[in-house]
């Protein structure tokens, strides 16, 4: 087996994302990686810049991958292409290696491997990531657990619903940290399984996590917690903002989007206060 293997990277507006896709698939690329606005990249995984995407395709030799290069620049005249020889590597573990853990308030959020550096004085959640979003040290995932964090020292037992729950992060530390009813959806049953576990692992069997829709979520709650992309989060807004009792957090938004889904919600009725950022990512925070 070949000790390296080639990557071609190209970086071009987004709506020319699934046309650049299928000229590399034709051209013989053995798998595709694309990070943009529906696929976020992993925590510790350079993005996109705002309106672009940025595909990137393998190659096991050299002929093919110069091939692809040469069609992609002069198919995508827009594009910014990067073709690299890289050694053969154990993604299993160079994945384990962007996963951090994260301290947030009351809570510590990391993976198995390093549940045994977690200190005593804090919240221990220990996350699987698997193929779900959510294990706390994205800045949207850690925005949200900050919120969570000050809402519950405040409203010990209140109610919680985690909206594209992912891992179940956001509802298992809900739960942690004294909240009363928590219930989780998401409508990926992969990540409705792997939040299952999490809940089983973190001791909190009770939270209430399935692939449910929000019309089939009976009640409303003190907490709203949704952290998914913006234009969901805008398309969900009349189906979330009638279960939030008092006070509701989005993350998942990048600032330029703020305006635009801000203005969803108040078109819901709720009141916008003031959020948080971290780097590009925005909370949205809101009250009934």
């Amino acid at each position: 087996m070949s000790q390296t293997y080639l990557s071609l990277t190209v970086e071009l507006p987004e709506a020319q994302s699934e046309s650049v896709q299928d000229v590399l698939h034709e051209s013989g690329a053995t798998g595709l990686e694309v990070r943009d606005r529906e696929a976020p990249p992993m925590p510790g995984v350079r993005g996109p810049h705002p309106g672009e995407a940025i595909v990137i395709a393998y190659f096991e030799d050299a002929e093919t991958a110069e091939a692809a290069r040469a069609l992609v620049t002069e198919d995508f005249s827009e594009a910014r292409v990067l073709l690299e020889e890289k050694p053969q590597q154990d993604w299993s573990n160079e994945w384990k290696a962007l996963i951090k853990s994260v301290q947030v308030g009351r809570l510590w959020v990391g993976p198995p491997w390093e549940a045994d550096a977690a200190p005593p004085d804090r919240t221990r959640i220990v996350i699987e990531p698997k193929m779900a979003f959510g294990t706390g040290d994205h800045p949207t995932t850690s925005l949200c657990l900050a919120a969570i964090d000050t809402y519950m020292a405040s409203h010990p037992g209140a109610s919680v619903l985690d909206v594209g729950t992912g891992t179940g992060v956001l509802a298992i530390a809900a739960k942690k940290l004294g909240a009363g009813r928590v219930v989780g959806t998401d409508n990926d049953p992969t990540s409705v399984e792997l939040a299952h576990e999490n809940a089983a692992v973190n001791d909190t069997p009770d939270v209430e996590l399935s692939g449910k829709g929000l019309e089939q979520v009976p009640g409303t709650f003190d907490l709203v917690v949704a952290n998914i992309l913006a234009n969901t989060l805008i398309a969900l807004a009349p189906l979330i903002a009638p279960k939030v009792k008092e006070r509701l957090v989005l993350a998942g938004v990048l600032a330029p989007q703020k305006a635009e889904v801000e203005a969803a919600y108040r078109a819901q009725g709720l009141t916008p206060e003031p959020g948080a950022a971290q780097g590009e990512w925005v909370r949205l925070d809101f009250h009934r």
